[in-house]
């Protein structure tokens, strides 16, 4: 299921910043350097401000973000690449491959202001109309099926996932979906939500407007998909709730899953996306589907209308006319604080890659990674793998059988670097020059079609959820992988000419935060092949939550704001990275001892742990607004940079060691807590 897909950062802006030169020739990466410790603050009362505070202060958020940090930063550097490849593959050269004149043309379609500033809202009438066509509810859900690729909204996701108890097979899934903002908006009354809804209101009565629609008519639309969405989101399962795997596996029959909810029309909605035959699926949550399902057919059909036109209007809202994207701007002013659009080059870039990731990926790969680069990194999750065999090992309260069932596990954990071995076939994606809103519309389908046709069939083991570009990584529990595009394999993370300490508290703790992902509370439901399996002896899963407890108990407490970080939506993140880095330093210690390499011996005054830790915080330092601290301690299952490093730092002893910190000091926890 896609809750086990879990990566080393969650979302960190929806466009890239304008602090490079938009003629940038050469793209530098950001990199480690010293200068960005503060030198002022002690690192035993708050190791962040120590590592991270000159680079706070040299590195404001900027106008097109909400968020500022270092995968921010890498994203950054990557877009600069991938727009000199796209400005190159979009000259209309009849002489072009196939990939290049696909992502060229879909970019320079894209890149047309002109072009879609003429046409305005008139690519998505045919959807328009269709959407007001609809006769009866049934009716309702095949056009959603229909248009699922473009936009047009349904009171449920469908993706299809690994059969959790059979890996072997991939089968249908559907799930609570079609809201616009995170359900903690419409649930939780505090005047921050209030103003939020108010703002999407205001939102979606300037888009409805956009279209024509009376004042009077917009606000009448605007006032039913509200309240749409938010019956829909009382039924919604809370985040917290949706970490345990548990509780979205729920396989049934087809003709059950009808029955449940009758007034879902599922045999419609599915004929319309023309999945393959199945009798099968997973329902992730059932009580969503039993309890809104009344709600559904006695909503009046034109209240469903507008829902289903504004969700068709989200999707196309930034590549119709310029008044559309000024309007969604206003909205995310209020949601994030992001100030400004991006120049719509990197939007296009970004839109590209969304559309055609391994397309891009080809030529972004041959630009970037070099087979020494891989070589390197597959060389540190063995010794990551190494270290963490260790800790299994040593462990003192697993028992012997649960522990034989881990290391089972962990050598069977399968590692994907740089991109992957097959690449994705493009050749029945029809792309048109100049018609950009179609190209989207066309690759959404491509998508929904790749999805669909998996159902029944097994899984492509190869396959990425990430772009090769990606400034990111992640582990998958049904799968049993992780996973480490290109894209994020640099500066500050990864620098071959840096010392081996730098490059394992940088690159070192993300490849240990992955693996350990396959041991946290999410990950330790699910066996060596990735199935849902409970292999653990009672007793040792009482000591493992005991210990993952402390985690949540410690995360909770920590303020962001006038708010506390939520310390059991946080869990698996938080034990991963405590884990994570505590087997990076065990693993750069196995090596320099291995190497004969002093560690003692200082570079720019600092010595080999110390630096580890210095990169480690690198990782994480970061700006944000107020409004994108709130919004993500609501959805986010990422600490903030300030408690990714000093949460970690007070639970190891090795920090305290390295910096001379007593007890008593701020990063010194009386009681340390420690899974692995």
């Amino acid at each position: 299921m896609r809750i086990l897909l879990s990566c080393v950062v969650g979302i960190v802006a929806a466009t890239a910043p304008s602090l490079y030169s938009q003629q940038s020739a050469e793209p530098k990466p950001p990199t480690f350097d010293v200068a960005n410790i503060d030198k002022s603050i002690d690192p035993c009362v708050d190791f962040y401000q120590y590592a991270c505070g000159n680079w706070i202060k040299n590195n404001p958020i900027p106008p097109d973000r909400s968020l500022w940090m270092s995968f921010a930063e890498i994203d950054e550097h990557n877009s600069i690449v991938l727009r000199q490849i796209l400005e190159k593959a979009s000259v209309d050269d009849p002489k072009r491959s196939p990939i290049m004149q696909k992502i060229g043309d879909y970019y320079a379609s894209c890149m047309d202001e002109q072009a879609a500033n003429r046409k305005g809202y008139s690519p998505i009438k045919p959807d328009l109309e269709r959407i007001a066509a609809i006769k009866d509810h049934a009716e309702m859900f095949e056009v959603m099926g229909k248009m699922e690729s473009h936009g047009a909204g349904a009171p449920l996701s469908f993706t299809s996932t690994l059969d959790s108890h059979n890996t072997s097979t991939t089968i249908a899934y559907i799930d609570q979906g079609g809201l616009t903002l995170p359900r903690d908006y419409y649930v939780e009354d505090n005047p921050r939500n209030v103003a939020i809804r108010q703002a999407l209101l205001v939102y979606m009565k300037g888009l409805f407007t956009l279209i024509g629609e009376s004042p009077e008519q917009a606000a009448q639309n605007a006032d039913a998909t509200m309240k749409i969405e938010t019956e829909m989101a009382k039924h919604f399962m809370d985040n917290v709730s949706r970490r345990d795997p548990k509780n979205l596996d729920h396989k049934m029959s087809l003709s059950e899953a009808e029955s449940m909810a009758p007034h879902f029309h599922l045999d419609r909605y599915f004929q319309a996306i023309e999945t393959p035959e199945f009798k099968e699926l997973n329902v992730g949550n059932v009580e969503y589907f039993k309890t809104l399902d009344p709600f559904i057919e006695s909503t009046s059909l034109d209240a469903w209308k507008a829902y289903m036109d504004w969700h068709l209007l989200t999707t196309g809202v930034d590549w119709m006319s310029e008044e559309f994207a000024q309007e969604h701007l206003k909205f995310k002013r209020v949601l994030s604080g992001q100030m400004e659009l991006a120049p719509r080059w990197k939007r296009c870039v970004e839109a590209t890659d969304d559309a055609l990731a391994e397309a891009l990926g080809i030529p972004f790969v041959e630009e970037t990674f070099g087979a020494e680069g891989k070589r390197r990194i597959n060389q540190m999750v063995d010794e990551l793998e190494t270290a963490l065999r260790q800790d299994i090992t040593q462990v003192s309260w697993m028992s012997e059988p649960t522990r034989k069932e881990a290391l089972a596990k962990l050598a069977a954990i399968r590692n994907q670097v740089g991109f992957p071995d097959q690449w994705r076939d493009y050749s029945t994606l029809n792309i048109v020059r100049g018609d950009s809103v179609g190209n989207l519309f066309r690759a959404n389908q491509f998508l929904i079609d790749h999805i669909s046709q998996k159902i029944g069939k097994p899984p492509g083991k190869d396959e990425w959820i990430m772009t090769p570009a990606t400034a990111n990584a992640y582990y998958e529990g049904t799968q049993n992988k992780i996973v480490f595009p290109a894209g994020f394999l640099q500066p500050p993370f990864f620098d071959r000419g840096l010392d081996d300490a730098v490059n394992f508290g940088g690159i070192g703790v993300v490849i240990g935060h992955e693996l350990t992902h396959g041991f946290d509370d999410q990950g330790r439901q699910y066996d060596a092949k990735g199935n849902l399996r409970d292999w653990w002896a009672p007793q040792d899963a009482q000591e493992f939550t005991k210990r993952t407890d402390c985690i949540a108990e410690e995360y909770g407490a920590f303020p962001v704001g006038d708010l506390k970080l939520n310390g059991k939506l946080t869990l698996g993140e938080n034990t991963a990275d405590n884990g994570g880095a505590r087997i990076a330093l065990m693993a750069l210690h196995d090596l320099m001892a291995s190497t004969n390499q002093d560690p003692n011996k200082k570079i720019d005054g600092y010595t080999a742990d110390q630096r580890f830790f210095l990169a480690f915080a690198r990782d994480w330092c970061s700006n944000s607004s107020p409004q994108s601290d709130r919004m993500h301690l609501m959805m986010d299952p990422h600490s903030p940079g300030r408690w990714r490093t000093n949460g970690v730092v007070q639970n190891m002893p090795e920090f305290q060691k390295a910096f001379g910190c007593k007890t008593g000091d701020p990063m010194v926890k009386e009681n340390a807590c420690r899974v692995w």
